[in-house]
């Protein structure tokens, strides 16, 4: 006999049902809602020079994955760091701040005690509560110390070096200041490296893998390469493949992680919602020869404000949104990576002040699209406001830079060569649109352009500082430090 059930039950019954109907189609509508978020994959290498990549002139090289990118999305031409150096660098690129508002500068070793404040927001912490999976595979360089480390900044994961890879025992000027190189699995040091020969193929597979594993969520993954940073290691699938020694070697290797990257996306039928940006920290290392990369016409490199040492290659691509083929020449930087993400995830922005500002109209080409900033501002050393671009113009302040010798003869064998300092004396103006080699001051040739942007760096001067015009700046911030420290 089937057992009759009481009105009641039947009721207990239905509601049940209607229970269960409704959360799995709240979990339903849950899962579509973040299968619809665009992944973001990250790419940032280390020291790459803007002429390192085909479609930006390389030579003795090849990079049929970057240059497949270029003719799938967008290049950019005009695109910057905020600070030609390792640790100020990737502050700006992760936060949307200049670096010297959060007091991060130079690059940071293994005896700094201070790092990127817990306090300041990165792209991987706006993400997060848009429920992105997240992790930073290579280079992290904003402090080494348990409160600084990747896990406390928003990443699930971490795995990689906490710094340069020069910052070692086997440094060619420095081998008894450096202790062994370690590589972390989070917050663990899961060995210290002897050789780095491997470290471009373990990222990649770690990146293939997090790709694998995280493809049904939205994520956020961020591929921090630390060559071509010296010293130059490659593996042997790429030794002696390139016509320009073991620097071609290394470029062709990242190629192939690119490659490698993409092809992940393919697979797990991710490509179409992702959103992938390659560039670089900044300019090449020119004192290590044949061990650097070009920075092409640019002037100068590495550790400058000039152009060879804040313009970097960069190539965006994002099926349907980006357009294939096409350059993009309007000025932009690093800083507006983060307010971009957000706007495109609906993620909020940081709580405290940023400088960036959303140039998705920028990113996708649109007809008439400018960029939004009045100017950018490039700083160098402790705090020294060196150089102001507005649009076409770049005006630069009188300052020490270091260069090489009319005599350099570049080494071969990764032992760097002596830069020699050179003081700019006069305030210069150029027109990067027609003199992207900034060879000829039009200073007093345009005196309204100048006095705008005088006016505008006088506005920076109050905000952020100037070492050298002995300005503090209202609103900086105070990197992390050791609750031990002195604040």
């Amino acid at each position: 006999m089937v057992p009759r059930l009481s009105n009641r039950s039947i009721l207990v019954c239905l509601l049940s049902l209607l229970f269960f109907a409704c959360n799995e189609g709240s979990i339903q509508n849950q899962d579509e809602e973040n299968n619809s978020k665009p992944n973001i994959v990250l790419i940032f290498t280390d020291d790459q020079g803007y002429a390192d990549v085909g479609v930006f002139g390389a030579r003795g090289y090849q990079t049929p994955n970057l240059d497949k990118m270029a003719a799938e999305g967008t290049v950019f031409t005009n695109f910057h760091v905020a600070n030609a150096v390792c640790s100020a660098s990737r502050a700006s690129l992760l936060t949307g701040c200049y670096s010297n508002r959060l007091g991060i500068y130079g690059a940071l070793s293994h005896q700094s005690q201070h790092g990127l404040n817990p306090d300041e927001e990165t792209i991987a912490e706006i993400l997060k509560p848009q429920g992105y999976a997240t992790s930073i595979i290579g280079k992290w360089h904003l402090g080494h110390m348990d409160p600084f480390l990747p896990t406390e900044q928003g990443f699930d994961e971490f795995f990689g070096l906490p710094y340069s890879n020069d910052m070692w025992p086997y440094h060619p000027e420095r081998p008894d200041f450096y202790p062994p190189l370690p590589l972390y699995e989070n917050t663990k040091v899961i060995d210290t490296l002897v050789d780095q020969s491997q470290l471009t193929t373990w990222y990649t597979e770690k990146a293939v893998d997090f790709i694998q594993r995280k493809k049904d969520e939205p994520f956020f993954l961020y591929l921090a390469h630390n060559m071509p940073h010296v010293p130059l290691f490659v593996s042997e699938k790429f030794k002696g493949k390139s016509e320009n020694g073991i620097y071609g070697d290394v470029i062709m290797e990242i190629d192939w992680s690119v490659g490698q990257v993409m092809e992940a996306l393919r697979t797990h039928g991710l490509a179409e919602n992702t959103l992938v940006i390659f560039t670089s920290d900044n300019g090449p290392w020119l004192s290590y020869g044949r061990h650097s990369g070009s920075p092409g016409e640019l002037r100068e490199g590495k550790g400058t404000s000039w152009e060879g040492g804040v313009r970097v290659p960069t190539i965006m691509k994002w099926p349907g949104i980006i357009p294939e083929g096409k350059v993009q020449d309007q000025v932009a930087m690093t800083i507006d990576i983060l307010p971009t993400i957000a706007h495109i995830t609906g993620a909020a922005l940081p709580e405290k002040k940023i400088d960036g500002k959303n140039i998705l109209p920028l990113i996708k080409v649109e007809e008439n699209a400018s960029s939004p900033q009045d100017a950018y501002y490039i700083y160098y050393n402790q705090n020294e406001l060196q150089a102001v671009i507005m649009g076409r113009w770049k005006l630069v302040f009188p300052h020490r830079y270091r260069s090489l010798p009319d005599d350099f003869v570049a080494p071969t064998d990764g032992i760097p060569g002596k830069y020699e300092m050179i003081e700019l004396e006069e305030m210069a103006l150029f027109d990067l649109e027609n003199d992207v080699s900034e060879k000829t001051n039009l200073i007093h040739e345009n005196p309204d352009i100048v006095k705008e942007m005088m006016q505008l760096a006088d506005k920076a001067r109050e905000d952020m500082g100037d070492a050298l015009n002995d300005k503090e700046g209202k609103n900086r911030r105070s990197p992390g430090r050791l609750a031990s420290q002195d604040s």
